[in-house]
């Protein structure tokens, strides 16, 4: 058996490298699209055919064989650069727009999530009482007022005061009228609302407009 050169040893390891490219390709073509995948199964043909040379060309021809043998890997290398370059920017270009596709649901949802807890968070409100009941109720108190200071008045002015146990008796004077000055600082006293209950009460009409002097010298006379 001839002895081998070192060209012919040298072109053996590029038809090595270009048998293991075209091998790694083929698997890669599978799983690309049709055009790139057709693309690519072309040069791996090319690196085959350079990878299977003649041995009788092997032996006169050692460089040409590597020579071929190593453009053919180098096409084949830099295809497949490409197109992993073109996969990886496309997954790229995928994923981003996934990712601002999720961001605004994950806002809103963010966003939605403080206002259910302040919904659930939020006290009952109170029913807000009516102005009308309230002034009701302020009538019904001032009315009260007023039964209960004329009664004391009217007390006051039919229990005389008892005289004196040494004191001679000394007839006991008719009923007197209360005096104007004193009912006049009672009813100074009162509010407008309150003059018009007492007006009301005392069976007097046209006092809804009246204002309160007027009011005071209606109670009065």
């Amino acid at each position: 058996m001839a002895k081998k050169t070192k060209a012919q040893k040298s072109a053996e390891a590029a038809l090595d490298a270009a048998a293991a490219a075209a091998k790694d390709a083929k698997k890669l073509s599978k799983a690309l699209p049709k055009k790139d995948g057709r693309k690519l199964r072309a040069l791996v043909d090319d690196a085959k055919d350079a990878a299977q040379p003649s041995k009788k060309k092997l032996v006169k021809k050692p460089r040409k064989v590597e020579k071929a043998a190593v453009e053919a890997t180098a096409r084949l290398e830099k295809a497949t650069a490409k197109i992993a370059k073109k996969t990886s920017s496309a997954t790229a270009a995928v994923e981003k727009k996934k990712s601002v596709e999720k961001k605004p649901a994950e806002k809103k949802k963010s966003v939605e999530k403080p206002a259910e807890k302040k919904a659930a968070e939020k006290p009952v409100e109170k029913k807000p009482v009516e102005k009308k009941d309230v002034v009701e109720k302020k009538d019904v108190v001032e009315k009260r007022l007023i039964s209960a200071k004329t009664a004391a008045v009217e007390a006051t002015v039919k229990t005389p005061a008892k005289a004196p146990t040494n004191a001679p008796a000394t007839p006991t004077p008719a009923r007197r009228a209360i005096p104007k000055a004193a009912a006049s600082v009672d009813l100074d006293a009162l509010t407008v609302t309150a003059l018009r209950a007492r007006a009301r009460a005392a069976g007097r009409t046209g006092y809804s407009r009246l204002t309160k002097a007027q009011l005071i010298a209606l109670l009065s006379s």
